[in-house]
């Protein structure tokens, strides 16, 4: 099945490595280069926005394309399958030509664009995941869609594209936002039934853009930053004049301020129309500050620290240890100075930077430091560690395209952070390959924390081929390629799904 998709220049997020693809493709035996190891035995999966149609080059943003999921079989040491299927959400089914979902769960967000951000399996359910409020969505194991996701009428008005899956219980931590909620965010967890089984209101300065947080074993850590919801956004785009000044005073002291009625919200999650802008932007006037709620804690228990304006995506990893008689909670992230203030189609125009800030819980002094002042996003680590103390991570290197505005070709390149020496790695990567997010997967009975695979998509240049990339975490050498039978976009996020 396909359908056409324009992309014209001057988007960098329409173009090259980023480009939608129009094909939804099913193949099988795939040719593998090198050996893939014996113990992956499941799924990798990953999310991406891939607009359905044709889009505006001038004002699409890359975080509103419809959702799209790539995956590939690994079993027995061989690549069983590949498959790509949009998310179903109602405006792709529209675009495809297909009859519209029998039911609709309003209940469960937004249902404006389908979910393409992140995908995860949980409690023998694959997820497709976002954030701000829209309506995540159940798919099967053939990547088809089942429907929206509630967590089975546990949790109303949409979850995240981040959550955060404790090692120790297998639950799922999350911190959602939306500008429905006024000026609070959700924290919750799914317990390993699939079911909400807490959730706590949390409140903040005002509508931010809380793209994910971070979880320790003691602590969620909240990132409430100076990128927030534009009301003026989120007007209709046609109204009479005379009602156009009132409409702009009131949305610009209720919308994101207080929390939306039931049925307004209810109205709001009907609108089915596909809109390819996002209403957040830079907020200079809008306080940076870090909150450390303890895991049972409340709102009343979080203990906000200021901090210089910026804003973060992805942190890496957080933790907290005893240094003396002090508690010191350590957070890396990829941090941005500014973020939507010059370009407002996507992240670029702006270098992201590694960073590690300590927080003294004793003393409530917060020190930043520079850990590598290199263009890089997408950190992962081996997550049996996550919320304790690691010493590898790794992130992906990203030059040119969108990062300079299009001004140059993008390159990619994987780096490897060892926190305990301080030095890094520069994967020995093919020059003509692109990268997106590598996953870590943990060898069974793993002798390091490095033992293990690191495995994402990749786009080679030179032969104009869609891979399937795994590379020795320790080494960060190649292991096994797998041929893909088309392109497969940058995207965002993807995890590898064990076999059940």
């Amino acid at each position: 099945m396909s359908t056409p998709v324009t992309a014209t220049p001057g988007n960098p997020y329409l173009d090259d490595f980023l480009a939608p693809v129009n094909t939804e493709v099913t193949a099988t035996d795939l040719s593998v280069t090198g050996q893939i190891p014996d113990f992956l035995d499941g799924r990798y999966l990953r999310n991406g926005p891939n607009p359905v149609a044709e889009v505006d080059p001038a004002t699409y943003h890359w975080f509103t394309g419809d959702g799209m999921i790539h995956g590939v079989g690994l079993h027995d040491g061989k690549a069983a399958w590949y498959r790509n299927r949009w998310v179903r959400s109602a405006a792709v089914r529209t675009a495809l030509g297909e009859p519209a979902a029998s039911t609709r769960n309003l209940r469960a967000g937004m249902q404006s664009l389908g979910a393409n951000t992140n995908v995860l399996a949980h409690a023998g359910k694959t997820l497709a995941l976002v954030e701000g409020g829209v309506a995540n969505y159940e798919l099967n194991d053939d990547l088809d869609t089942v429907g929206p996701c509630d967590f089975d009428g546990t949790l109303a008005g949409g979850y995240t594209a981040h959550p955060h899956r404790d090692p120790h219980t297998g639950e799922l931590h999350a911190v959602s936002y939306s500008y429905a909620r006024g000026r609070t965010v959700q924290y919750s967890v799914i317990d390993t039934h699939g079911h909400a089984r807490r959730t706590v209101d949390i409140e903040v300065s005002g509508s931010p853009m809380m793209h994910d947080f971070s979880l320790t074993d003691k602590y969620v850590v909240l990132y409430d930053l100076p990128v927030t919801l534009d009301p003026m956004q989120v007007l209709p785009k046609k109204m009479p004049q005379w009602m156009q000044h009132p409409a702009r005073l009131v949305a610009q002291s209720l919308v994101g301020q207080v929390r939306v009625p039931g049925p307004i919200a209810a109205m709001f999650n009907r609108n089915e129309r596909p809109a390819y802008q996002l209403p957040y932007a830079w907020n200079p006037r809008y306080p940076a500050r870090i909150g450390v709620m303890p895991r049972e804690g409340g709102n009343k228990d979080v203990r906000w620290f200021e901090i210089e304006p910026c804003y973060v995506y992805h942190p890496l990893n957080a933790y907290s240890e005893m240094r003396g008689d002090h508690e010191v909670l350590v957070l890396d992230v990829v941090r941005y100075d500014r973020m939507f203030d010059r370009d407002r189609r996507g992240p670029g125009g702006v270098t992201p930077k590694l960073d590690r800030w300590t927080i003294d819980l004793t003393t409530g002094a917060v020190t930043s430091e520079r850990r590598d002042d290199r263009s890089q996003e997408f950190p992962r680590i081996n997550e049996t560690l996550l919320g304790s103390r690691h010493r590898f991570g790794y992130t992906v290197g990203v030059d040119g395209g969108f990062v300079d505005s299009g001004r140059t070709k993008m390159s990619t390149s994987l780096y490897k952070h060892d926190y305990s020496t301080g030095s890094s790695m520069v994967a020995p990567l093919d020059a003509d390959l692109l990268i997106g997010e590598m996953s870590f997967v943990p060898r069974p009975a793993a002798r390091s924390e490095d033992d293990g695979v690191l495995i994402g998509y990749g786009f080679h240049r030179g032969r104009d081929e869609g891979q399937l990339a795994l590379l020795d975490a320790q080494t960060c050498e190649s292991v096994a390629t797998v041929h893909l039978p088309q392109r497969v976009p940058m995207g965002f996020h993807g995890n590898w799904a064990p076999r059940d």
